[in-house]
């Protein structure tokens, strides 16, 4: 077994890579740019190799300084983990020119499997289902409308090297077609330097559900199970789950026998997944091999106790699989959501700075499921603008998709992430929505469950009631401290008010409170009743509660004559009043929000690139006023309507923080 290996990579998936090797008994070696040289993998790592500045194409995608940190330590083999150099054929054969096992697969089967016209021609040869399409070469417009009209449509017109959505067209009809096939085109040129087109059929109700497979340079191939992947935005996957709750066991097994046929025709070896898009009707259809590990790969772990970094890692040493198919089982259900640096009230755009606090929930047992979390940030540090914005994948187990969906609930409730923008409400968001609930989603859930974006959750009368009776105990808590404090209370028997009203989200509720040693008994005042217990002490800011014995778990903040309190996906401003003083609050008029109308915000904390108007000029609406970068992205601030330039507060270079002006109109 090798002694000692180095991760070509950072953040979660080398934490992941390393606690792995540390259980062999292998020796790590962690690469750091500049920005993460107080990373948690560099801490984590026994050695550590500095490997250039922050941007991904000065350092952790530049071969030679890899392969110079390989030699200075002596690393035997290199995990990529995924991104960055994990499925770069050149890489695989700078390691193996240099005698270094790499822990994937081999140069050919990531060449074969990089092109998507290629990769549909070796699955087509090896027998695995492909989506209906033409794959020769399209001469013109004209040709393309022909063969769309062979295939039936609806059509997808695609780039040949395309990603991440560009070249990619549907066309429902002739005109559409020819349309798309010159945009498709052009596109891909100017993109890829490649205009090859590939037409196939469009599918409706797609799913997005994929196959992990485990192969040894043996001629041995298992896979290990299915992976559903459907909740994704802008093509990027957010919560993925293990099993599917779409599939049956027999169209599981034809999936993964044609996954297997693949990697062999290919000759595969390590860990690999094969993508395949299914329809409504369970057909299901390859789309592309990802040549790595992937993001993930936690939810087939929990389900089948097999840890695929070990078994790349033996594999890559030149072992047999001591698996064979008949030992892969399925045990209970699990669900990983994506934890990101991005808001989703300003249209999940990126979000960078420090930790404040970072509380994950504890690894291990949780009510009737278990929690893990991979993750690569810890309370303090700070998220770049270089790098991919995830903080932690989040999972949970259980022994149905209902108790794993629960346990992610609770879990999601008793995440604290301050500091940041971060997506945590909306991942509580889909948890508690009906369609994710049943299992009955396809690829563009969210597109169609969310279509004006992410604008907060607006929970239940049930659930404010719970809320409601959980903050008036408390509150009863508070007062009692507040009466030591002051010296007011005499042996402990100062008697604090039974009537209260609670107001949050535009609804209050007057109640009386009963308490005991064990909790409080909350009556509302149309007779309902709600039994509070928990440990809750003022200045904690997260309240572990238990509502008629059910639990709840709320982030807990601050605020004049309350709480500000976070659970499940909404953020609630809830008031504790006393009966006179919530009659005179009602009098109160309403504080507006000051008018920024006539305003330009900067909606992330960015860098000015470009400013594209000058005081006095005329915009129009949908004009380009600014570019803002963030992560490395660059997002282009436009015109909501037809106004004035009247001052300009910020230049190139300048950097800035959400809401900050950056320019007025008349």
């Amino acid at each position: 077994m090798f002694k000692k290996i180095l991760i070509a990579n950072r953040g979660e998936i080398a934490c992941r890579v390393i606690k792995t090797a540390r259980e062999m008994g292998i020796k790590t070696v962690a690469v750091y740019s500049d920005a993460d040289k107080n990373a948690l993998h560099v801490e984590m790592a026994d050695e550590a190799v500095h490997i250039g500045p922050p941007a991904a194409n000065q350092s952790y995608i530049v071969i030679d300084k890899i392969m110079d940190a390989i030699r200075q330590t002596g690393a035997e083999a290199v995990h990529p983990g995924y991104g960055f150099l994990s499925e770069n054929p050149k890489f695989a054969e700078a390691l193996e020119a240099e005698g270094v096992a790499f822990i994937g697969p081999p140069k050919g089967a990531i060449e074969a499997m990089g092109d998507k016209i290629t990769s549909k021609k070796l699955a087509q040869e090896a027998g695995v289902s492909t989506v209906p399409g033409y794959m020769g070469l399209i001469e013109d417009a004209e040709e393309a409308v022909k063969i769309s009209s062979e295939i039936g449509y609806p059509v997808m017109i695609k780039a040949s090297a395309g990603g991440g959505g560009k070249g990619m067209r549907i066309a429902w009809n002739d005109e559409e077609a020819r349309e798309g096939f010159q945009s498709s085109k052009n596109e891909a040129a100017s993109s890829f330097g490649d205009d090859r087109i590939f037409i196939e059929k469009f599918v409706t109700q797609p799913r997005h559900i994929e196959i992990q497979v485990l192969a040894d340079s043996h001629g041995n191939c298992i896979y290990l199970n299915e992976r559903e992947c459907s909740i994704q935005r802008r093509n990027q996957k957010v919560i993925e789950e293990a099993p599917s709750p779409f599939l049956d066991e027999e169209t599981r097994r034809k999936m993964g026998e044609q996954a297997c046929a693949l990697a062999e025709a290919v000759g595969y070896t390590s860990a690999g997944t094969v993508e395949f898009i299914v329809d409504g009707n369970k057909n299901f259809y390859f789309l592309e091999m990802n040549t790595r590990l992937q993001v993930e790969h936690p939810v087939t772990e929990l389900i089948t106790g097999i840890d695929l970094v070990e078994q790349m890692i033996r594999v890559a040493n030149g072992e047999k699989l001591a698996l064979a198919q008949k030992d892969v089982t399925i045990n209970g259900w699990a669900i990983e959501s994506r934890l990101y640096a991005e808001d989703p009230y300003r249209n999940f755009l990126p979000s960078i700075g420090r930790l404040t606090r970072y509380r994950p929930p504890e690894e291990g047992p949780l009510g009737e499921g278990m929690v893990r979390n991979d993750t690569g940030v810890f309370e303090g540090g700070e998220i770049s603008m270089y790098y991919d914005p995830m903080i932690a994948k989040l999972c949970t187990w259980g022994r149905t998709r209902g108790e794993a969906i629960e346990t992610m609930r609770t879990a999601l409730d008793a995440f604290e992430v301050e500091g940041i923008g971060h997506n945590l409400p909306f991942l509580s968001a889909v948890m508690d929505h009906p369609k994710f609930a049943s299992g009955d989603m396809t690829t563009a859930f969210i597109a169609e469950e969310y279509p004006e974006g992410f604008e907060g959750v607006t929970l239940s009368d049930d659930a404010l009631r719970r809320i409601a009776a959980a903050t008036a105990a408390m509150n009863r808590v508070a007062e009692i401290r507040r009466a030591r404090v002051s010296g007011r209370l005499d042996n402990h028997e100062r008697h604090v008010g039974s009537e209260w009203n609670v107001a949050l989200q535009g609804n209050d509720y007057d109640l009386t409170i009963e308490a005991d040693r064990e909790g409080a008994t909350i009556r509302f005042a149309d007779g309902k009743e709600h039994r509070v217990t928990g440990d809750w002490t003022p200045g904690d800011q997260l309240a572990r509660m238990q509502i008629d014995g059910q639990a709840l778990v709320m982030k807990i903040g601050k605020i004049s004559g309350g709480f500000r309190v976070r659970s499940r996906g909404a953020d609630l401003r809830v008031h504790v009043r006393t009966p006179r003083q919530a009659e005179l609050a009602r009098l109160m008029p309403e504080k507006e929000p000051p008018d920024t109308s006539k305003m330009l915000l900067c909606p992330m904390p960015g860098l000015i690139v470009k400013i594209n108007v000058e005081p006095g000029d005329e915009v129009q609406e949908g004009q380009a006023l600014c570019t803002v970068e963030a992560m490395k992205m660059e997002n282009i601030l436009r015109a909501e309507k037809k106004a004035v330039v009247s001052k300009i507060n910020a230049g190139p270079g300048d950097s800035l923080a959400v809401d900050d002006v950056i320019m007025e109109f008349e």
